[in-house]
């Protein structure tokens, strides 16, 4: 311990006797660090804090979820350092006064993008904008004033992106969709056109709507239909014709007692047979008809028809045959002409083959662009409906949390502390110069070393005598020695009082 305490002083003894050297050494090096800590521009940045909230209970209705509004903020900030908008923000702002060409615009967007920072809170709706201005040949004043119009600047840009920015984009939409739209519809028009020519050569021949082969069994189902509609209407018509012929057309006159006549009695007899469904052939209806004639023959039927009156029901029972058999003659009228339409269809789908495979194009084609004329007036709705929604109904809440901070003191460089720091360094590298002359002079500060060194025992060693003017010059030397080392402190505390002055003027 002893030993070391021992090595410890001469190292010391060493680093004063070379004191002169080690504070020249503190001297250079600290002018010359403090000399480009001053030569570091100060930067002075500006913050603001915004609230954008995109969601509204409208935008639910009409699709647009919170997840789409919140990529759309996304968008815009992301897209916030774009070259157009930092263009926008270096003419709107006191940086276009040093800016006399393109390549003076380029290189400030160049040095813009690399000093702002747009960054989203843990709530995704609060951003935070900065900017950094640390501009040599600008004052401090002239600084901290671009710092904070290049922040105004930027919330100013992403209001607007945000406010006008979809009512923009939808416009752009819009008129894209309708150049769309217009070139579908004369397509649409044009397809229609050719279906209309190629009905009137082919299809106009068949009912219903469709390709060839579905107008086809379209007709041969109606025909189908007709044919059962004429089967029971035959078979109305020949009941119709039995009961009319069951039916006299007049009714006999009456006796002078004023009951009916032998001959009205006997075929109101035959009449009843016959609505019975008795056959002609049946005993009864031959015996009835027998005594009919009979008495015909013997003069009854001549009295009879001298006071006979037309029957009611005769005649309703012959309007009523006219109209089944109007209906039947309609029917068979109407299947004759279907069935020489499809013969007509079939005789030309055998000469041309190709109709089917034409017609079939003609319609898939209309289809499609029918389709596509759909689609695209339902997008268009859907955007314009969306485009009112985000930017008629003031969906958008835009609030600036925290305005553009007008920066009082530099953001860096830390004057104070660098100033402070070169001042140690400087000290340090005097001590180290100081250290290392001692261990290269070959001097030993002690008997000890001396006889360490050659290996031969040392007698004894002359302590040194100082007189009382060596003295006195030691003193003074010690005084000047104290006074520079105290104007090196006291010039860096100066700096670092100069550096908090200019802060205040600025």
């Amino acid at each position: 311990m002893a030993g070391l305490y021992d090595e410890l002083l001469v190292l010391l003894h060493g680093i004063w006797s070379r004191r002169w050297v080690a504070l020249a050494v503190a001297w250079g090096v600290c002018m010359l660090g403090w000399l480009g800590v001053a030569l570091i521009p100060n930067a002075y940045q500006s913050k603001a804090r915004v609230y954008v909230n995109t969601q509204s209970l409208l935008e639910d209705k009409v699709g647009i979820t919170q997840v789409q509004s919140q990529q759309d903020l996304d968008r815009v900030r992301s897209t916030l350092a774009s070259a157009e908008n930092l263009e926008k923000v270096v003419r709107d702002t006191d940086l276009s006064q040093s800016v006399s060409g393109p390549r003076d615009i380029a290189a400030k967007i160049t040095k813009l993008r690399e000093n702002i920072t747009v960054m989203a809170q843990a709530d995704p709706s609060m951003i935070d904008i900065s900017a950094i201005s640390a501009d040599s040949g600008l004052s401090d004043g002239a600084n901290a004033r671009i710092a904070q119009q290049v922040v105004q600047k930027l919330i100013d840009i992403f209001q607007e992106e945000n406010l006008s920015g979809d009512r923009n984009q939808t416009k752009q939409s819009l008129a894209f969709l309708d150049q769309q739209i217009a070139a579908r519809g004369k397509q649409l028009e044009a397809a229609d056109q050719r279906r209309v020519e190629f009905a009137q050569r082919y299809i106009g021949l068949l009912p219903g709507a469709g390709s060839i082969s579905q107008r086809m069994d379209a007709a041969r189902a109606e025909i189908s239909n007709i044919d059962s509609q004429l089967v029971q209407a035959q078979s109305a018509l020949s009941a119709m014709n039995g009961q009319l012929a069951g039916t006299p057309a007049t009714l006999p006159g009456m006796t002078a007692s004023g009951g009916a006549s032998p001959l009205a009695q006997a075929q109101a007899n035959l009449a009843s047979m016959k609505a019975r469904g008795w056959t002609a052939n049946h005993p009864d209806v031959i015996a009835a008809q027998r005594e009919v004639d009979a008495i015909r023959k013997a003069g009854g039927g001549a009295a009879a028809a001298a006071g006979s009156t037309p029957n009611p029901a005769y005649l309703s029972i012959k309007s009523m045959q006219a109209d089944r058999a109007a209906t039947v003659q309609a029917l068979s009228t109407r299947k004759a002409q279907l069935q020489g339409d499809l013969n007509t269809m079939m005789s030309r789908q055998v000469n041309e083959p190709g109709v089917a495979s034409e017609q079939e194009k003609i319609e898939s084609d209309y289809a499609a662009l029918k389709a596509q004329y759909d689609k695209l007036a339902a997008d268009r709705e859907e955007i314009r409906l969306r485009g009112d929604v985000k930017t008629e109904t003031g969906s958008v809440q835009f609030r600036v949390i925290q305005p553009p901070s007008t920066p009082t003191a530099p953001s860096a460089p830390n004057r104070p502390l660098l100033l402070l720091g070169v001042l140690i360094l400087g000290v340090g590298a005097g001590i180290g110069v100081a250290f290392a002359l001692g261990q290269l002079k070959g001097t030993f500060p002690t008997a000890a070393r001396l006889e360490k060194a050659i290996g031969l025992p040392v007698v004894g060693s002359i302590s040194q005598t100082v007189s009382v003017a060596q003295v006195a010059i030691d003193r003074q030397r010690m005084k000047w020695f104290a006074g520079a080392s105290g104007g090196l402190a006291a010039v860096c505390l100066l700096l670092i009082v100069v550096e908090f002055v200019q802060r205040g003027m600025a």
